[in-house]
Formats: C-alpha cells, structure tokens, sequence
C-alpha cells in the first residue's frame, strides 16, 4: 500500500475529503520525522514507537572489488512495533 492508497482506505472509513486526510496525514509524518531528528522518540500506544539509535563506525568491503573500506559512524531510524500491532499481524487476541 503507497500513500495515495493510504488516504483512499481513510477517506472510505471516515468520509472526510482526500485532499484534507493528504494534510493530516503529511503533518503527521513531518512530525514524527521532525521529533525523531531531534532525538525525540514518539510513541503512538497500539501502534508502536519511532526512534534513533547510533550505528558505530567499523570495517566492510565494497562487493565489487572486494576492497576494504571503512564506514563511518551514522545515526539510524528504528521502529519498534506495539503488542496490539504485532497481535493483530500473528493473529492473536
């Protein structure tokens, strides 16, 4: 499912216009997006929680040539889903 598809399954189930769904729907991510840059974790109960972590530098190889290069330090995006999400996706009640 992309987003337009997204905010097609919303407007069906709530009967409110695309284009204003498209603007919730943007200013929600940008949010999640804007708190987790910050160092913010977002928790949304029942769906799960949006974070960073720190990914340290350390040694890999290019695959092509099989030459060792180093890769630096970076900062990464984690999601960790909720006990009612994964549930649902095992089918439990």
């Amino acid at each position: 499912m992309n987003k337009a598809e997204l905010i097609d399954v919303i407007a069906g189930s709530t009967g409110l216009p695309k284009s204003k769904i498209d603007e919730v729907l943007g200013a929600t991510i940008s949010s999640i997006i804007k708190a987790v840059t910050k160092g913010d974790t977002v928790q949304l109960v029942g769906f799960g929680t949006f974070g960073s972590g720190k990914r340290a530098a350390r040694a890999g190889r290019n695959p092509r040539t099989g030459e060792a290069i180093k890769i630096a330090a970076s900062r990464t995006v984690k999601f960790t889903a909720g006990k009612a999400f994964k549930d649902s996706v095992n089918k439990r009640k």
